[in-house]
């Protein structure tokens, strides 16, 4: 199994001889990404006495707890820390992740309660709307009940009608028989007592048949009663229906609005779309021709970095080469007119100047000897030295070569510049021997090469380049401060296209749920509609047939107050007939 333990040394006395080293546990590795902590226990390790004291060390031991590898635990701890680090980073996406899942979560949890009191409200408009129905359903049936009471009514009243009828035909037949008496007694017929008290009972049985009409009224009244309360409580829902009716029209007013607003609003968003897109495909037209513009300016710049590297090392050469020299231009016409005394100061003077500068360069040539020679120490050094004291050396010897480097540049130009200054001396020397009269030797310059002339055509087309890059340039920057107002415009308004699009899906959403009212509004109407209007239409009916009833009672009424106006004349006959004694004797 392995474990990480801490080296630990102790000296021994002056019997016991040298230190004894111990390894101390201090973790488990249970698993590979696994660690635990152990109890503190010290083995003894001679194969760990070459490592410093305090030094962490991975060490593997048998099940006798006997060592079996040892090694420096400085790499493994390293690795074992980039995967815990790598661990964290993965636990923290894993966080972020959750906490998006949670939120996400959060987000469907709310959508789903308001979904949920939604369903509920729709569930009690259900609910009251089923109250209703099962109300209008108790009106219908009360409403079918009066019905049936009317018609029994009805048929009770034509009942009685026909007895009226019966008893109107038997009393005509009486009348008939009374006018045949009259004739009788006008002839000298006369009525004995049993013939006047059949007749005076046939007249009382007549009169208790007239069918009596209070009863009747009453319960018709009754009737008109019940069917104005059922209309008392149908006209509520009828208004109510009426309501509802205005509302979904308005509804439906508004969706036809709200239609037309949103047409307008896709239309004005797809014309500032398609201007948008054409601006991007102008934009991706800039982008091109902005790369083109700066690959040819890449170009020129390598092209003048080629130039600068051919003029050094033109310079370079000539500087290296004795048949190799770089012409400068001397006033020749200005020297051979100067005076003669001031021509040799001049002269002095360069010749002064580059003794100087022919000093300095010797004593940074020194420099650069002393700063090799420094370099190679170090070099010799790092080879034989233990690894702790390689790594500063190391750090030493690249700030060595660093400065070697930059002292080496900086003589490259140092040697150029006085070599230039060598060759302007001799130039202003050779007019001075001549103006002294004496021969001058032009051995030496006939059989170089002088390479001013090309390093002048180099210099001119260096400057035409940088001029063609500058003008480049300026192109460039135009184009990209053109470029990035356009992409600014473009993200100002593919945020305003962005915003007015959610406007537009919260639109589609408003109508949608308008729409989605409008047509269970609509649902409710012809619910209301079609539970009302056959109530209505019965109630109705059933008014009129009322209506029809009270007609015929009253018919019937007038019958019965002229059938007991007959009886009552008849009776009058009678009573008269009967007072006369001498008809009576006759």
């Amino acid at each position: 199994m392995l474990y990480l333990a801490e080296v630990q040394k102790q000296k021994g006395g002056l019997l016991s001889g040298g230190a004894k080293t111990e390894l101390k546990l201090l973790a488990c590795q249970r698993t590979d990404q696994n660690w635990s902590t152990v109890s503190e226990e010290v083995i003894a390790a001679e194969d760990a006495s070459k490592l410093n004291d305090g030094a962490l060390v991975l060490v593997e031991l048998n099940p006798n707890r006997q060592v079996q590898r040892i090694q420096e635990a400085g790499r493994p701890l390293v690795n074992i820390l980039q995967n815990f680090s790598r661990q964290l980073e993965k636990f923290k996406l894993k966080e972020d992740e959750i906490d998006q899942w949670k939120e996400s979560l959060t987000f469907q949890a709310q959508e789903m309660n308001r979904r949920e009191m939604d369903m509920e409200v729709r569930l009690e408009q259900l609910q009251q709307m089923e109250e209703e129905f099962q109300r209008l359903e108790s009106q219908k049936q009360e409403v079918e009940t009066s019905h049936e009471q009317i018609e029994q009514l009805q048929a009770e009243i034509e009942r009685n009608r026909q007895e009226l009828e019966g008893a109107w035909e038997h009393l005509r037949g009486e009348q008939r028989r009374l006018e045949e008496h009259q004739a009788d007694c006008q002839q000298g017929t006369v009525l004995d007592e049993e013939q006047s008290r059949v007749m005076s009972e046939l007249l009382e049985r007549l009169s208790d048949k007239v069918a009596p009409t209070e009863i009747v009224r009453e319960h018709l009244n009754l009737a008109f009663e019940l069917v104005e309360t059922q209309q008392a409580t149908l006209t509520p829902h009828w208004e109510k229906l009426e309501q509802q009716k205005t509302t979904a029209t308005q509804q439906q007013e508004e969706i036809e609005r709200l239609s037309q607003t949103l047409g307008d609003r896709q239309h004005t968003w797809q014309e500032t779309q398609n201007s948008l897109e054409q601006q991007i495909s102008q934009l991706k037209i800039n982008i091109a021709t902005l790369s083109s513009k700066q690959d040819y300016a890449q170009s020129i710049k390598e092209q003048l970095q080629n130039h600068e590297e051919l003029h050094q090392q033109m310079h370079t050469l000539a500087a290296t080469s004795g048949g190799v020299v770089l012409s400068q231009k001397v006033d020749v016409e200005a020297l051979e007119k100067m005076p003669l005394e001031e021509l040799q100061q001049i002269v002095q003077d360069f010749k002064n100047k580059l003794e100087i500068d022919s000093s300095f360069v010797h004593d940074q040539e020194q420099e650069l000897k002393y700063k090799q020679e420094t370099i190679e120490e170090l070099q010799n050094k790092i080879k034989s030295a233990p690894d702790q004291d390689q790594i500063n050396l190391a750090m030493e010897l690249a700030d060595e070569k660093d400065l070697y480097q930059m002292l080496n540049e900086t003589l490259v130009g140092q040697r150029r510049n006085l070599l230039h200054r060598e060759k302007l001396i001799k130039q202003h020397q050779n007019i001075l021997l001549r103006r002294q009269g004496q021969t001058v030797a032009n051995t030496e310059e006939e059989n170089q090469i002088d390479f001013g002339p090309i390093l002048l055509q180099i210099e001119t087309l260096r400057q035409q380049q940088s001029q063609e890059l500058q003008k480049l340039e300026h192109e460039i920057e135009q184009i990209r401060a053109a470029m990035e107002m356009d992409q600014s415009m473009i993200d100002t308004q593919t945020q305003d296209q962005q915003e007015k699009q959610q406007e537009i899906k919260e639109m589609e959403a408003n109508l949608l749920s308008l729409k989605t009212a409008t047509a269970e509004c609509w649902g409710r109407v012809n619910l209301y509609q079609e539970t009302l209007q056959p109530i209505q239409d019965a109630l109705d009916g059933l008014r009129h047939k009322l209506q029809a009833i009270a007609e015929s009672v009253a018919q019937v009424q007038e019958t019965g107050d002229y059938q007991l106006q007959t009886i009552n004349e008849m009776r009058q006959t009678l009573q008269s007939l009967m007072s006369q004694p001498e008809l009576l004797a006759s």
